[in-house]
């Protein structure tokens, strides 16, 4: 993928991907999980009241997953999935489109293993589509206490 192939939109996103990366790494090391998805709940209230802008949110929510991962695979931070998860859950949330973090566990050849991913209406964005199947996901999505919709 080259940068001038890239839509206005998409290269906006991955400005963003680039800069909310590193950033959630260290909140997340400084406050924690709990803490940091509050701020970012914050950061990009919804109000309900006004409309939604008349796009394809499929198109729109599978366009930014594509550039958080670009940005965690080719910027320079290569962020985590609990990372990339979060940035990803919050652009869409400034965007206002409602998605579920949700985190996983597994066993694998005697390890504990977590992983996280977003979901937007019960598909996961920025993970396979079996991911139900490898993962045993905690009942319901990481949600915060008093995030604001």
């Amino acid at each position: 993928m080259k940068i001038r192939e890239l839509s206005w939109y998409e290269r906006r996103v991955l400005v963003q991907s680039c800069v909310l990366l590193p950033l959630t790494a260290v909140a997340l090391r400084l406050i924690g999980l709990k803490r940091w998805q509050s701020a970012l709940a914050y950061l990009a209230r919804i109000d309900v009241s006004r409309p939604m802008a008349q796009v394809d949110p499929w198109r729109q929510t599978y366009a930014t997953a594509r550039m958080v991962k670009a940005a965690a695979n080719n910027g320079f931070y290569r962020a985590n999935c609990l990372q990339q998860s979060l940035a990803l859950w919050w652009l869409l949330r400034r965007q206002r489109i409602i998605s579920d973090l949700r985190i996983g566990v597994r066993k694998e050849s005697g390890k504990f293993e977590a992983h996280a991913w977003v979901e937007f209406r019960g598909t996961a964005l920025n993970e396979t589509g079996d991911v139900h199947e490898r993962f045993i996901s905690f009942n319901g999505p990481i949600s915060i206490a008093k995030a604001k919709s």
